[in-house]
């Protein structure tokens, strides 16, 4: 199989990429494994600022994600859309919370404690 570089990939296949990210991040979460996950952890930034950057920024090409059944898919989609869509981003980070399955729930309540108390500003 041939690699094709992230600026090269269509939408679709970030979109793929992203999901597999995802949930290999949750395999490596499961087994403790930290540096994979931060491995995985940095080429998924790579996916979102390649989707970032492209004409009138595409990562609501992600929204389709908040409905995804892994929940990190979801979390990681949720993240990635607050810029973009921050009600529905929003509201599924509380889902999440409200669900209390770990370590998605944590990971989702910080993230809204920040957005609350205006520590962190979606970009």
């Amino acid at each position: 199989m041939t690699r094709i570089s992230v600026p090269k990939m269509t939408e679709e296949q970030l979109i793929e990429r992203f999901v597999f990210i995802a949930t290999e991040q949750d395999q490596a979460m499961l087994y403790d494994d930290n540096r994979r996950y931060n491995q995985l952890y940095d080429k998924m930034k790579d996916v979102e600022q390649e989707l970032k950057q492209r004409p009138g920024d595409q990562r609501r090409v992600l929204l389709s994600l908040l409905e995804h059944e892994n929940l990190q898919v979801k979390l990681r989609a949720a993240l990635a859309t607050l810029a973009v869509a921050p009600e529905a981003s929003r509201a599924v980070l509380q889902w999440l919370s409200d669900r209390n399955r770990y370590p998605q729930a944590a990971d989702a309540r910080e993230m809204l404690d920040a957005l609350d108390d205006g520590s962190y500003v979606p970009t």
